[in-house]
């Protein structure tokens, strides 16, 4: 990993190139996978499975007696975990379900907007070398608040055929029932598109690695409802002065250490510091169980040297991470100068941890620069709404002029005449 002192602003924009995006056969092997679950359903599901992963369980719901072995496999410290995430998260999210509305002007018009949830959402949670709990328990406890009729989940299996009892356990907390042991792009193509097992679902929900980014991407073209479609986990720690060196590696390696291709970013004001943080990062990596994925993530990472705040401030902005961690001594200050990030975590006291773990906010992120257009997803994200609007007798003939004159300003004669033949 490298540490730049003072860049040019001319090297910005290569400075912000984003991990992980370089495999330009990525859109193909993705584009393949889901044209072949679409035409081919059930069978070609497991056709891909098999060719991905070399191994197909042989049911690929989770039973009722799988769910009921896990409750017994989760330590009791860690369902004590998993309820007290789960009723902080719900906590802190009731209040963002969307109310109905209504508006009236005074002259006989009215305006109304009604929420509704998305009836039937597909979860996907990341597998492999890590059970994410955290997503589960934001993902479900989101789309319950939202009141989603039929909720599912799609996460890869172990090698063994298995999902791992702590997320079978957070999936019962939420009240999800449907578990699915696929993975991938294959996952997303079957929500998508349907398959005898797997039924269509009305939106897609859910993080992961590159090939489960591209086919969200490409089955929203196709009108399917995702939640963002932007790519790896990034996270930027934006320091001071009064920041600590052990503080600022920690925070490196708990972004770093996700996958392979997360790229964190430190901005700081000095050199030595930025020496002395790598030193740190490098002495800590070697006691983590993690640390191969650490420094597979540290090759796209960059540590860079501004002296000035407002330079960092500004390439922060221009980067618009997904996470920035703000290690300085007057976060809300320098908050209220951030103008894209998708989550910004105030203070030295603050872990990026909280977020993933108690407060339901750092899981679900705009990465690749989607932060300067979109947010996180929230309670609202799980549902939809119907506009109504009418107007009477007393208000059809105050605006009637209004609306005849836009009408035929913009050459729409028939609605003019719609206008007229009611009065």
């Amino acid at each position: 990993m490298r540490i730049f002192v003072e860049p040019d602003r001319r090297q910005w924009r290569f400075l912000a190139t984003r991990a992980g995006r370089g495999d330009p056969m990525l859109e193909w092997r993705v584009s393949t996978i889901l044209e072949k679950i679409k035409a081919g359903g059930d069978s070609a599901l497991r056709e891909v499975i098999e060719e991905v992963e070399d191994y197909v369980p042989a049911e690929l719901k989770v039973s009722e007696d799988e769910f009921e072995a896990a409750v017994e496999k989760v330590p009791v410290a860690l369902r004590q975990a998993i309820d007290e995430s789960a009723a902080r998260i719900e906590t802190i999210h009731r209040s963002r379900i969307p109310m109905d509305q209504e508006w009236t002007d005074g002259t006989g018009g009215m305006c109304r907007r009604r929420y509704f949830p998305v009836r039937r959402v597909g979860l996907y949670v990341p597998g492999g070398e890590a059970p994410l709990i955290s997503i589960v328990l934001t993902l479900g406890t989101l789309s319950r608040l939202a009141g989603c009729r039929e909720r599912i989940i799609c996460t890869p299996p172990s090698e063994y055929g298995a999902v791992p009892p702590s997320v079978l356990y957070a999936a019962s907390v939420c009240g999800v029932k449907d578990v699915y042991k696929v993975g991938g792009a294959q996952a997303i193509a079957a929500m998508a598109y349907g398959t005898d097992t797997i039924g269509k679902v009305d939106k897609i929900f859910g993080p992961g690695d590159r090939s489960v980014m591209k086919a969200k991407g490409i089955a929203s073209k196709e009108g399917i409802a995702v939640d963002l479609t932007s790519g790896p986990t990034e996270t930027m720690i934006l320091s001071d002065e009064s920041a600590k060196v052990r503080i600022m590696a920690a925070d490196f390696l708990a972004q770093a250490e996700q996958s392979p291709d997360s790229q964190v970013i430190l901005l700081c004001g000095d050199i030595t510091v930025a020496r002395m943080v790598l030193q740190e990062i490098d002495s800590r990596k070697r006691h983590l169980p993690r640390k191969d994925i650490i420094e597979d993530a540290m090759a796209g990472s960059r540590i860079i040297v501004f002296r000035n705040l407002d330079d960092r401030v500004a390439f922060a902005n221009m980067y618009a991470p997904g996470r920035l961690i703000l290690a300085v001594k007057d976060p809300e200050e320098v908050a209220s100068r951030i103008e894209a990030a998708g989550l910004v975590v105030l203070g030295h006291h603050s872990p990026g941890s909280a977020c993933d773990y108690v407060c339901g906010a750092g899981d679900i992120l705009p990465t690749g620069g989607a932060a300067t257009a979109w947010g996180g997803i929230g309670v609202e994200s799980f549902t939809r709404s119907v506009i109504y609007q009418s107007i009477n007798d007393e208000g059809l003939a105050s605006l009637a002029k209004t609306m005849i004159t836009l009408a035929e300003a913009e050459t729409f004669q028939a609605r003019a005449e719609a206008v007229n033949l009611r009065l």
